[in-house]
This record gives structure tokens, sequence and C-alpha cells, in this order.
């Protein structure tokens, strides 16, 4: 699978560089928080929100809505999953990561998603880059799996916690798996063995080889 830069222009339609935000607060926050072997997510980082520039780049990051800095940390090569948000999500990393990446446009009719369809990005350490509310996405692939990645993520508040819909009205309802978090599982995740739904259709993507 070809590797591109996020500094390319195929990633344009994706999302974007951010620049000119005090970031260094917030990697030094982010290289105190845990690095599992597979993969962990925290929604809120308390360590994140207490950062000398939180406030300030937080507010620029969601034009004073109330937002959210967590993390998602470890050693992933695979696909597994895609999400989508209603929002925007901003991603920051202390070590380069790779983002696997769709479109919604790309999920078909009856709500399934070819994988044939994903692109990797490389996300260079240290760089901001936002993932439009319109980019499906999840967790980060290292690009060293000595080295592990540890990746800020800031969304609005709340998103991802706990909640499920009591009446799901139609087919994108089915994939609600947490607040403001559609999730397309793939058969062989083990989002899937919790009864996410299935929606990725083809082969669960792999890295591996490719880094």
């Amino acid at each position: 699978m070809k590797i591109i830069d996020a500094a390319d222009a195929a990633f344009r339609p994706y999302g974007r560089i951010v620049e000119g935000y005090p970031v260094q607060s917030l990697l030094d926050a982010l290289e105190g928080t845990p690095l599992p072997e597979g993969t962990a997510y925290v929604p809120r980082e308390e360590k994140l929100h207490a950062a000398p520039d939180a406030e300030k780049v937080g507010t620029g990051l969601f034009g004073g809505m109330p937002f959210q800095l967590g993390w998602c940390n470890g050693h992933n090569t695979r696909l597994n999953c895609l999400e989508y948000h209603r929002d925007s999500e901003f991603n920051l990393g202390t070590e380069d990561f790779i983002l696997l990446l769709a479109r919604m446009e790309d999920i078909a009719p009856d709500g399934t998603l070819d994988t044939s369809l994903v692109k990797a990005f490389r996300v260079p350490k240290g760089v901001l880059v936002e993932v439009y509310a319109t980019t499906l996405h999840y967790a980060p692939c290292h690009t060293d799996p000595a080295k592990g990645f540890r990746v800020m993520v800031g969304l609005p508040a709340q998103t991802n916690t706990d909640w499920r819909p009591g009446e799901r009205q139609n087919i994108m309802d089915e994939t609600l798996w947490a607040r403001n978090k559609w999730l397309l599982a793939h058969k062989d995740s083990s989002e899937a063995a919790q009864g996410a739904c299935i929606r990725l259709v083809g082969e669960n993507l792999d890295i591996e080889k490719d880094l």
C-alpha cells in the first residue's frame, strides 16, 4: 500500500496541516501518557488540558466550543474499523504516524465501504493535522514498531463517550456506537466481536510490510 505524505495535495480532500498554534507544551504532556503494546484510547486527558497552551489551542481549533483533548497510543498496523464524527478531529503526534482514511462519499447506498478505497497518509511528528468531518478514520498506525505512536485526539467535548441511541431509524443509525461516533467495523475486528455493525467489506488492511 502506498503511504502518502500529509503535505501532498492528495491529502487535501481528507484534511489539512494546521499551522500557527503553540503545540510544544501539548507534545511534552503527551510524552507522559502510556504506550501500550496494543492500542488504547482516552477521550479526555487532564495532563493535556493542564498544558500551558491547551486552552489557547483548543479554543482556536474549535472556535470557542467546548472541547476535549485525549489520546490514542500504542502499536498498530491494521485498519479494523473506520469511524466518523459530525465535527473535525485534530491529531498531533510525538512520533511520525500513519492515518488510514476514506471519504464519506465512498460509503455505498447499503451502508458498506470497500476497503480498497482506503488511503494511507503519513503525518510527521510535531505536525498538527485536521481530519475533516467527512473523512472516515480510526486508530493511527506506527511507522516504527520500536517507538509506537502517541497521538493527541482533539474533539468536541463528550465525543466517543458512552452512549447508544434507543430507536435506530435508518442504516447509518445502526452504526452509532458511542456519542458522536459512527463506527463501520470489519468482520475480523475485535469491535465486530463486541457487536459493532459490520460494514467494511474486502481485506482488513495491514500496512506492516509497507513500512
